[in-house]
């Protein structure tokens, strides 16, 4: 049953042993770090395990080798007895709350997603995430999901918070401390106290347990180009080609909706992957099988506009499906309409997409796009709140027309 709100309930909890202490653990080599050497003495690090409550959100789509070695590392929060509380939204919207996936000083699963992911919420709207200002998509699948469980759990009472953060990322602890919001919150950032960077952590973990910690994050993340960590990723993708097709899939459905929604900026994943070389036409048919689904005709409409100040207002967008059936079929059915409206429309022969430009958008502000796309049938019907006036407003009641009849 969703929650947004949760109180402590495991047997034996008594007040005396109220959360003085919270975790985070995103599962990457960082935070497992910092966990692994508190272990080695709560009490040097200042930490009371009775107190303490280790929080994992869960954004459904982490790579299997992770999975796999944070099971195993499981097993000392075990012996410790260490409260592990797993987390993750309800829904789409905030109003949805979040769901406690586990809560135990006996844990045994990784829950690897909940009701609703990132993934769930990228697909639906047809969009990759974005690398512009801040990351977003983080803050809404792990941030605001954290403070949503903590800030009823500690009832304004003073706690800690400890962030795995590495010395490499001052910034970031810069950023924690100004955006905290929760009453009686202190950030902890240990391993910038330490100095330990990214190499320092794995290092240890590999002292510690014999293993090479792979980075966590997304399978679908636009950021390992800006991390200079794209070589290792597209390793990655090699290693798991049937990721590397749903990857592809996401991208190549939001780019059927939007051209330049590229997955790295100006760069499309799908470029990286030559056909010749073995390994990375095994990640092509993989996306070729996710590409074996029934598609949708969409009418997609965008509104860049203006504010009464003259700057730039967020881009509203009217994504409407018009009909189902496969690839081969909506294409012909949208060339061969637009050939006969004179409207000009472009076929991707290679993977079946079709798209026709109704109106394209201008260099300056504000103005109107609309196409008709072919994509796989995964993106819901979503427009903008009061969209259609906005567009009225704009267009003037002139707006090109391609019946597709």
């Amino acid at each position: 049953m969703p929650r947004t709100a949760y109180t402590p309930s495991l047997p034996g909890l008594s007040t005396t042993d109220a959360l003085d202490t919270v975790i985070n653990w995103g599962l990457g080599a960082d935070s497992t770090a910092y966990l692994a050497r508190m272990l080695t003495d709560p009490d040097a690090h200042g930490i009371d395990l009775k107190r303490t409550a280790v929080l994992y959100m869960a954004t459904g789509s982490e790579w299997p080798e992770t999975r796999l070695l944070v099971e195993e590392f499981m097993l000392l929060l075990r012996e410790h007895g260490v409260r592990f509380v797993q987390l993750s939204r309800s829904g789409h919207l905030k109003a949805d709350g979040i769901t406690v996936l586990d809560d135990s000083r006996h844990p045994e699963t990784l829950f690897a997603r909940g009701p609703w992911t990132l993934w769930d919420e990228l697909e639906s709207v047809g969009t990759v995430p974005q690398q512009a200002g801040t990351r977003k998509c983080s803050l809404r699948a792990k941030g605001d999901v954290g403070d949503r469980w903590i800030a009823p759990t500690m009832g304004g009472r003073p706690f800690r918070q400890v962030m795995g953060f590495n010395a490499n990322e001052e910034g970031r602890r810069f950023t924690d401390i100004i955006a905290s919001k929760i009453p009686g919150r202190m950030g902890v950032y240990p391993l910038i106290d330490w100095g330990w960077d990214r190499q320092q952590c794995e290092d240890y973990l590999w002292k510690r347990f014999g293993v090479h910690w792979p980075k966590s994050y997304c399978t679908f993340c636009c950021f390992p180009v800006s991390m200079g960590a794209l070589p290792a990723h597209l390793e990655r993708m090699r290693s798991h080609p049937d990721i590397a097709g749903e990857v592809l899939r996401l991208e190549y459905t939001a780019m059927s909706l939007n051209p330049k929604a590229k997955l790295y900026g100006k760069r499309t994943l799908l470029e990286f992957f030559d056909p010749s070389q073995p390994r990375d036409r095994a990640c092509l048919k993989a996306f070729e099988h996710e590409l074996d689904m029934p598609w949708a005709l969409y009418h997609v409409r965008r509104l860049f506009l203006l504010s009464a100040s003259g700057e730039r207002r967020p881009v509203m967008r009217s994504t409407e499906r018009v009909a189902l059936g496969r690839a081969r079929q909506l294409g012909q059915r949208l060339i061969s309409v637009s050939e006969r409206h004179g409207i000009e429309v472009k076929h991707d022969p290679v993977y079946g997409r079709a798209r026709s430009w109704v109106r394209r958008r201008r260099e300056t502000w504000p103005m109107a796009e609309e196409l008709f796309t072919t994509a796989p049938a995964r993106v819901i019907n979503k427009q903008d709140e009061n969209f259609e006036p906005a567009w009225d407003a704009l267009i003037s009641g002139s707006a090109a027309q391609l019946p597709l009849t």
